[in-house]
């Protein structure tokens, strides 16, 4: 009977199968994307490290330690990374570079990609340099040409096009800038007081269990403050951080998903509609309320086994596309294949959340009785007080909450992302069912007759309403987020940048430098807005307990993670225009000798590390404890483009720690910021400059890339909204037929039809749209403020071409399915449908 049934409807049918093929797409697709990751980290995490075994440390460390380090490993190189300012000659250009000075063969595993292929073996005998690929086409420089960093200059033996570890995004922030370490000392940047990284890389020719040799040597590491890496701990640290993203991009699939769903429980509603006075027939001829349950059931399964079979095969032709879409995130060359697993997955997913949310009409068809063939036309079927029908939305709430839970691992985060869910369906549907509402008291004789008609349409018998301003309001919502949200923070960038604020800094300036960079400043007519001095200091001991008795003393109310933390601090006697004492007192300056050092923290540390006013702190600085007491809480506006810090001392204590010194300046165009750079680098090559505009471009670089990635993700949620409309006005078609031939008879003209439909679904559209925009800036306010913590503004430019865009496709997709109609004299389309 099932199969019976659905031989005049399949076409229909074919509409219900593609509101649900994309989102099965887009999972499948993300399910294969992540199997593949996982393989090719499992295949190539050794050439992501490039090594079996790196120790790092930003600190010195002595004889004894340096033993331990030359005693294992049967092949060892060494490397020291820094940040610093690199001059090319050539045309005077500068910019802030990440220098890795290296000795040693490495990378033992994968290799440096070069042009040409032999530079990054070339480089090491020589003072030559390798410079990232994109630095050289930003400045045209030529490989042969020279680059100076710090004291020396170096020949560019080759453009680094991949370094083991390297994406494409972490070359756009921070480009590399590879020499041979023996040339370090000349540069005269690797002086006392620089911060520079060294790894030392180790490669075991022979089996070793490198677990348990750092597992053995683990705590002296940690007792000199040396990190250690493993294949297997980069392994596992890679894959975490690619789960957290497909885990992310498969809910934004998921909502593609529930929005086909919704398309399939409005389509299935008018379908049963349509087919209550059939199924009184059969039920006049014995057939059971169960069994006309499960006649249509089977079709639903039907159709969400083939649409769920569709979407999951054109996932996998999709998961070939995202390595391309997702190339910059990238650190190693991705290969895919298909996976059996995903396609399963997806076609499991795709029947069960398809049963789901079509049982919801479907439950109906238990309450039509026979009767119905003769109480049709004034006979409802009530399902409001059906207890099944509670159990079905307590399943699909459940469902969505342990989807959601699978994928971000959180229960806080499954229920935050359910209620949003919930609560924007339950918005639009309230809002449709007051528009049905409002529009019914609204409507007035001494109206046109075009627009009594076009907004009757609205709450007539098998309208769309609820389900076109669900459907279109909830895709509309998610698309304007994602842009609300990467405009809140480009925004607050530029208004950093174009503001009285400073746009350029200065660091790493040494105590004898200070003055005479100060000078320099000057000479140029540039404002000197901040000259701050930086230390470098570690928590040893809070309220008397180290880490190690932290750990043992469960009552402790302390973060242990404080004590993991290199904090950098300032000294000063009074507070700046972008903090203000919040709990607490504010001291400027130290008591006498043997007294506790008031310092002031920041609300937002103090809270993560549970510590109050009073509690007692011992900085190590540099060696020396200093005992502190805490005096205030400060609130600090950490998106202000100035120095702003975590801890501050008074005067009187640290003048005499080493330090370094920061200068915030303000250059008013590109040419003043050019040549104050070339400068201060030809006078100062130890010094580092941040300049803001350049900051500005990469970061808008980096938030165009993420949010290509999350468009290209949300772009499956748009077209299935728009087949979820395409089919919502196709259902409605045979209602409108109807209409149409009796306005038509009644003498109404094409053009009048026209505008009736248009006035109706461009009401649909806008209201629909306006509900979207309205929801999303409410999500995107709620991001901004709780999770950005960044004042809240809104570009009205999307906002407006998304409501004109998707009105104006409601309207012609409405058209386009009353055309056919209108083609044709009534008595064709009477006889047709009897």
């Amino acid at each position: 009977m099932a199969l019976r049934d659905s031989r005049k409807n399949r076409s229909r049918l074919l509409l219900f199968i593609s509101s649900v093929i994309f989102g099965i797409a887009a999972l499948v697709a993300i399910y294969s994307f992540g199997y593949d990751l996982q393989k090719n980290i499992n295949d190539q995490a050794a050439t992501l490290i490039g090594a079996d075994l790196s120790i790092s440390t930003n600190k010195p460390f002595d004889e004894k330690m340096s033993i331990l380090l030359d005693s294992f490993g049967d092949r060892k190189s060494q490397q020291a990374s820094f940040a610093s300012m690199a001059l090319f000659p050539k045309n005077g250009g500068t910019r802030l570079v990440n220098v890795r000075a290296l000795n040693g063969l490495f990378p033992y595993y994968g290799t440096l990609e070069t042009t040409p292929v032999n530079a990054g073996y070339t480089f090491r005998n020589d003072r030559k340099a390798l410079v990232d690929e994109a630095l050289l086409l930003q400045f045209n420089i030529n490989v042969g040409d020279s680059v100076k960093v710090g004291d020396i200059s170096f020949k560019i033996e080759g453009a680094l096009k991949k370094a083991p570890g390297q994406t494409g995004i972490a070359s756009s922030v921070a480009p590399i800038v590879y020499i041979p370490l023996k040339y370090l000392p000349q540069t005269g940047l690797s002086k006392k007081g620089s911060r520079i990284e060294t790894t030392f890389f180790y490669k075991f020719d022979k089996p070793v269990n490198i677990s348990g040799l750092v597992k053995t040597i683990s705590p002296r590491l940690d007792k000199a403050d040396m990190d250690y890496e493993t294949v297997e701990m980069r392994k596992n640290n890679t894959g975490r951080f690619f789960d957290d993203l497909t885990h992310f991009l498969s809910l934004v699939g998921f909502i593609a998903l529930l929005l086909g769903c919704v398309g399939v429980a409005s389509a299935m509603q008018v379908y049963i509609k349509e087919k209550i006075a059939s199924i009184a027939i059969m039920r006049c001829l014995g057939v059971t309320g169960i069994k006309a349950f499960l006649i249509y059931l089977i079709q639903i399964i039907s159709i969400g086994f083939i649409g769920s079979v569709i979407g999951a095969f054109a996932g996998s032709f999709i998961q070939t596309v995202l390595p391309v879409v997702m190339k910059d995130f990238l650190p190693f060359e991705i290969t895919t294949n298909i996976s059996w697993l995903s396609i399963g997955q997806g076609i499991a997913l795709g029947i069960i959340i398809s049963i789901l949310f079509a049982l919801l009409p479907l439950l109906s068809i238990r309450n039509i009785s026979p009767l119905f063939t003769l109480r049709m036309s004034y006979e409802r079927v009530n399902t409001a007080k059906d207890p099944l029908r509670w159990l079905v939305y307590a399943l699909i709430i459940l469902f969505i909450a342990g989807f959601t839970y699978i994928q971000l691992q959180s229960v806080a985060g499954s229920i935050f992302f359910t209620l949003g869910i919930l609560a924007a369906f339950f918005l639009l549907t309230v809002v449709a069912w007051l528009l049905m509402r409002f529009v019914r008291l609204l409507v007035r004789n001494s109206w046109s007759y075009i627009a009594r008609q076009g907004f009757a349409n609205l709450y007539r018998p098998n309208n769309q309403t609820i389900i076109l301003l669900v459907s279109i309001g909830l895709s509309t919502a998610f698309v304007c987020t994602l842009f609300f949200v990467q405009d809140i923070l480009t925004r607050q960038l530029v208004i950093s940048g174009s503001t009285n604020q400073s746009n350029m800094i200065l660091f790493d300036i040494q105590n004898k430098q200070q003055q005479a960079v100060a000078d320099v400043t000057t000479q140029h007519k540039l404002p000197i807005i901040q000259q701050v001095p930086i230390i470098t200091v570690h928590i040893d001991q809070v309220n008397g307990k180290t880490a190690a008795q932290a750990k043992l003393d469960t009552a402790f109310r302390i973060n242990p993670r404080v004590y993991n933390s290199e904090l950098r601090v300032t000294y000063r006697d009074s507070l700046t225009s972008s903090e203000r004492v919040t709990q607490g007192e504010w001291v400027g300056k130290a008591g006498p000798p043997g007294t506790l050092v008031p310092v002031s923290l920041d609300e937002r540390f103090a809270a993560n590390a549970r510590v109050k006013i009073g509690d007692s702190i011992v900085f190590n600085v540099q060696g020396t404890d200093i005992a502190t007491r805490i005096a205030s809480f400060r609130r600090v506006e950490w998106n202000r483009v100035q120095t702003n810090f975590r801890c501050v001392f008074p005067t009187g204590v640290l003048e005499d720690a080493p330090q370094f010194h920061v200068l915030l300046t303000r250059v008013p165009d590109t040419k003043a910021s050019v040549a104050y750079q070339q400068a201060v680098v030809r006078q100062f090559p130890n010094v580092s400059i941040i300049d803001l505009a350049l900051v500005l471009t990469v970061l808008d670089e980096l938030l165009s890339k993420i949010g290509y990635v999350i468009h290209f993700m949300a772009a499956f949620s748009i077209i299935t909204g728009l087949i979820v409309l395409i089919a919502s006005v196709r259902i409605s078609k045979y209602q409108r037929i109807q209409e149409s031939v009796l306005l038509r008879t009644l003498g109404a003209t094409r053009r009048q039809i026209l505008a009736i439909t248009s006035l109706e679904y461009f009401f649909l559209g806008s209201l629909s749209a306006l509900t979207g925009i309205v929801i999303a800036v409410a999500g995107s306010w709620v991001l901004a403020k709780y999770s950005f913590h960044l004042p809240y503004t809104v570009n009205a430019t999307p906002a407006i071409i998304a409501f004109l865009a998707i009105s104006l496709l409601t309207v012609i997709i409405g058209l386009l399915n009353s055309n056919g109609i209108l083609n044709k004299p009534p008595l064709e389309v009477l006889r047709k449908d009897v």
